[in-house]
């Protein structure tokens, strides 16, 4: 009982994609918890819980969780309420597809310190070219996938795991990268969909208040998981 009173932590970056996908998960589930802001590469409260440095890592009870699947799949567990998987399970699969293909052929190609690196390596004109081609290889896969299964959302009329990983994708994608979308009618129909719905709405408007302390805009972010 004294576990299940203790609030949740999560360590976070307001601008990283995979905190704020499970930040997202957690108000759809109506859970409290206490937000930790990282600001700093190396943090030793972050590497405390998650040796590897990385953001989001969940901290409920005695339990620890990293990596932003790993934390989704641990609350779709013990809290089922809002439920981020749907009951039929050919679109069951096309959400775990979506949210594959985001985190494990998208986002870790355009992260910051990777395409810093490429600016290095390369030349700096290259870092963006490098982004968007990953990013575009992505969303190609993506609008197939969907085609036959979005509704309001990408795989019906409620939120579900895909919903939580396009989300801020695409977000990062059109409005850090400067992605064309021409090619992609139905993941630029879904983001629409996206800022107008309340409880995306919330994680955007808390993560813009988070960054009103500028000593966030100069840190280099670190990896996600």
């Amino acid at each position: 009982m004294e576990e299940e009173n203790q609030a949740m932590k999560l360590y976070s970056h307001p601008m990283s994609s995979c905190s704020r996908r499970v930040r997202l998960a957690l108000y759809l589930k109506g859970l409290k918890y206490e937000c930790i802001t990282i600001t700093a590469v190396g943090d030793p409260e972050l590497l405390k819980v998650n040796p590897m440095g990385y953001v989001p890592a969940l901290v409920d009870g005695t339990t620890v969780v990293s990596d932003s699947y790993a934390i989704l799949l641990y609350l779709e567990e013990k809290y089922p309420q809002h439920a981020l998987l749907p009951q039929d399970i050919i679109k069951k699969s096309i959400n775990y597809q979506a949210a594959s293909i985001v985190s494990s052929s998208i986002q870790p190609l355009q992260n910051t310190t990777l395409v810093h690196y490429i600016g290095e390596l390369v030349s700096p004109d290259e870092k963006l070219p490098w982004a968007q081609n990953h990013i575009r290889k992505g969303f190609v896969a993506l609008e197939k996938l969907l085609a036959n299964h979005a509704g309001k959302y990408a795989t019906g009329d409620e939120i579900y795991l895909a919903d939580l990983y396009l989300t801020f994708q695409l977000d990062n994608a059109i409005n850090r990268f400067k992605l064309d979308m021409t090619e992609f009618p139905l993941l630029l129909k879904l983001y629409k969909v996206y800022c107008q719905t309340p409880s995306i709405q919330q994680i955007f408007a808390e993560s813009s208040q988070q960054q009103i302390d500028k000593s966030l805009f100069n840190f280099t972010k670190p990896q996600e998981a």
